[in-house]
C-alpha cells in the first residue's frame, strides 16, 4: 500500500502544463488550455513552451488572459501539482503571483478604468453630429 502512495507522489513530481493550467483554475477546459500554449499566450522561462511541458513545483510561469481591449498578464510561481480539478480554494494553493505581477495588473486595471471614464455617456444625435462635422471641416 505505502509503494502505491510513493507511486502517485512520483507520479506528481512533474505534471503536463495543460493539465496543470486547468487544474489549478486558468481555463475552463483542458483544449482552451491546450489552445492558450499553443497561440503563445503561456510562457514558462520567458519563452513559450509546447502543451507536453512538464513543470515542477518552484516553477514560474507567465500567463495572458482575456481578449484584445483587456488583457491580463500573470505571472505565477507553481506551489503545488495536482491532476485533479478542485473548487477556486483548493485552485488558489496551487500557485502565487508574483508581487511585480501584482503591481502591474494593478496599474493595467487603473489605467483601462481612467481611458473608459472619457467616453460620452450617450452618442451624439444627428444635430451634434453635423456640428462635430462642421467643427473639424473648419479646423483643417
Amino acid at each position: 500500500m505505502k509503494n502505491n502512495i510513493d507511486d502517485k507522489n512520483q507520479a506528481l513530481a512533474k505534471i503536463r502544463l495543460d493539465k496543470w493550467l486547468w487544474a489549478a483554475r486558468f481555463y475552463r477546459t483542458r483544449t482552451l488550455a491546450k489552445q492558450a500554449i499553443e497561440s503563445g499566450r503561456v510562457h514558462y522561462g520567458g519563452s513559450r513552451v509546447k502543451t507536453s511541458k512538464e513543470i515542477s513545483v518552484g516553477d514560474e510561469l507567465t500567463i495572458r488572459q482575456g481578449s484584445a481591449t483587456a488583457m491580463t498578464e500573470k505571472t505565477v510561481v507553481v506551489e503545488a501539482l495536482t491532476a485533479q480539478r478542485g473548487n477556486a480554494d483548493a485552485a488558489q494553493v496551487l500557485y502565487s503571483e508574483t508581487k511585480e505581477s501584482e503591481v502591474r495588473r494593478a496599474y493595467y486595471a487603473e489605467q483601462r478604468k481612467l481611458a473608459n471614464l472619457a467616453r460620452p455617456d450617450n452618442k451624439p444625435n444627428k444635430k451634434e453630429r453635423r456640428d462635430l462635422q462642421r467643427f473639424k471641416s473648419n479646423q483643417e
